[in-house]
Parts: structure tokens; C-alpha cells; sequence
């Protein structure tokens, strides 16, 4: 398991912005970033290759925050554990929100 959480470790500098208030750096630097990561990814994963909207990884974890949970598909994507494209789903609020998949359970789209 630590080799996984390893390949998580985001730096806490990539969690606040540099004008952000030093509340917002000090609450980058007390959260675990690599865990959230992991539950985050770990969601995602669950839906196999049908893939999922935002909404639905919410829905699926009621217990955590809105910002806690979507501030973690930037990392994801950018470390590759993540994939998306221009496909989009309705959410709840009747727009269209990228279809995320975990990389592996990700299929090119193919040109109509």
C-alpha cells in the first residue's frame, strides 16, 4: 500500500494558489491530499468503463465536501489516473459535465 500512496504524493503548494489568503496554504498543507486522491480515484473506478460525471462521484460520497472531492480530478488527471475527452453527461443542474474514466477502463472515442 505505500508504494501506491507514494504515486499520490501531491505537494501542498499545488493545493493553494499563491494568492490565496495564508489560511488557505496552511489548510493545503494539514490535509492529506494523497488520501483523498486515493478514495477519489478509487470512486471513479467503481464505475468501470462507463465512466462518470462529477455528480455521480459526489453522490457517492456523501461524507466528504464538494471542494474536497472535485479538487482532486486536476491531480488525477495530470498523474495519469484519470482520462477524459470531450464527452460529456447532464448533471444535475441540466449542463453537461466531461465524463471522467479511471485510465484504465478508458476507450478512445471513435469518430462518427
Amino acid at each position: 500500500m505505500a508504494e501506491i500512496l507514494d504515486l499520490f504524493d501531491t505537494p501542498a503548494y499545488k493545493l493553494a494558489r499563491t494568492h490565496d489568503p495564508a489560511t488557505s496554504h496552511d489548510a493545503a498543507e494539514s490535509i492529506t491530499a494523497s488520501h483523498m486522491e486515493q478514495v477519489v480515484l478509487e470512486k471513479i473506478e467503481d464505475f468501470g468503463s462507463d465512466g462518470c460525471i462529477s455528480d455521480q462521484v459526489l453522490a457517492a460520497l456523501p461524507h466528504y465536501g464538494y471542494s474536497t472531492v472535485t479538487a482532486r480530478y486536476k491531480q488525477l488527471k495530470e498523474k495519469g489516473f484519470v482520462k477524459v475527452d470531450d464527452r460529456k453527461r447532464k448533471g444535475k443542474s441540466g449542463r453537461g459535465q466531461l465524463v471522467m474514466w479511471a485510465t484504465q477502463f478508458y476507450v478512445e472515442k471513435k469518430d462518427d
